[in-house]
């Protein structure tokens, strides 16, 4: 998943997060805490949380977690989580951290989901990266459709290059853009009964390429002009693309392996697995961009500052975050962050309410 260190940097930060650890040990989860006043504050601007104790722990026996990949809510208000535990790949919990309904066994590389359709008729698409597919679902499971590799387009030799790790979904029209970010690295645009339109990307270090292009979503903050986000993770930012795949800018983010773009309000919200190094481990935060593309938050992490225009590179703040690794972010009407994390010793999500 990760790039090698450099001997130099390796011991450098292995240096760094062993005096940090003894001084002030990170936090594994929420549950550290016996109330929510004990929690530190964190974040800036106006963008402050503190996390809710023990939000959504379960009996691991009966209920286990292994990586928790992704979160969205559907129209009812529930929050549904995507692990790759084939016990139970889909927890759907209320607002308040009760477990509602399980289910989902045959998700082994359960990693990317998105809610689609409205009311009665949402649905996810669940990204599988051990099964190299895209799969769609209603919201008691039932499978309605599966997007192969597109093998169409000439790219790919056989389906096990094709690692989808996210999707997105243009609400105008049903078209379904998968990215494959632990595959070859691209943008591939379906209609919505799964018929290829077009693809666009590969690994790159250009404009319109990627290294782990891992995270994608349609941005309708400006209703005239829809575009795409794309996380182009290794190089550190995110990239806005049209709907038909022009590229258009770069939004550089400095320090920070963002997961994917998450829209809510006039914000945009990402998960950072990790910092500095997507081999420097438990070094991950959350950060919040505003309407302008600029970073004005960063829970867990350091705050944000810009010389000459330009974001300072930004890393883990070690004293009190609770984060590991997180992974993906959902946003509710509350404005409260839920937040799932990979790799954090089979952890729950941790909910952040918004204090300031």
């Amino acid at each position: 998943m990760a790039s090698p260190l450099s001997r130099r940097l390796f011991l450098k930060q292995a240096s760094l997060a062993s005096a940090t650890t003894v001084a002030a040990p990170t936090l594994l989860s929420a549950g550290t805490y016996s109330k929510a006043a004990e929690a530190p504050t964190i974040g800036h601007n106006g963008f402050k949380y503190r996390a809710v104790p023990g939000w959504g722990v379960l009996d691991a026996g009966k209920n286990p977690v292994n990586d928790c990949h992704e979160m969205v809510q559907d129209a009812k208000g529930r929050i549904i989580l995507l692990t790759n535990e084939t016990k139970n790949n889909i927890l759907i919990y209320d607002k308040s951290g009760k477990l509602l309904e399980t289910w989902g066994h045959s998700y082994p590389g359960g990693h990317g989901l998105t809610l689609g359709g409205e009311g009665n008729d949402q649905y996810l698409l669940i990204c599988d990266t051990d099964r190299n597919q895209v799969i769609k679902t209603d919201l008691k499971g039932k499978e309605l459709m599966k997007l192969d590799y597109p093998r169409e387009t000439g790219k790919y030799d056989y389906p096990s290059q094709f690692k989808p790790t996210e999707t997105a979904i243009n609400p105008a029209n049903g078209d379904i853009y998968v990215v494959d970010g632990y595959g070859l690295n691209y943008v591939t645009q379906f209609d919505k009964n799964g018929k290829l339109i077009r693809q666009w990307g590969g690994k790159g270090d250009t404009n319109e390429t990627f290294d782990c292009c891992h995270g994608i979503t349609v941005d309708r903050r400006v209703a005239a002009n829809p575009t795409l986000l794309v996380t182009d993770r290794r190089h550190n930012a995110l990239k806005r693309f049209s709907l038909d795949g022009k590229y258009q800018s770069t939004i550089a983010l400095p320090g920070s392996y963002i997961c994917r773009p998450v829209i809510h309000g006039e914000n945009i919200y990402g998960a950072v697995f990790r910092s500095t190094s997507d081999s420097y481990p438990d070094s991950g935060y959350i950060q919040i961009l505003d309407k302008n593309d600029k970073v004005i938050s960063t829970p867990g992490g350091s705050a944000p500052t810009y010389q000459d225009g330009k974001l300072a590179e930004q890393r883990k703040d070690r004293t009190n975050s609770p984060f590991l690794h997180p992974h993906d972010v959902l946003v509710d009407e509350d404005d409260s962050v839920y937040v799932a994390q990979w790799a954090s010793k089979k952890t729950y999500p941790i909910k952040l309410e918004r204090v300031s």
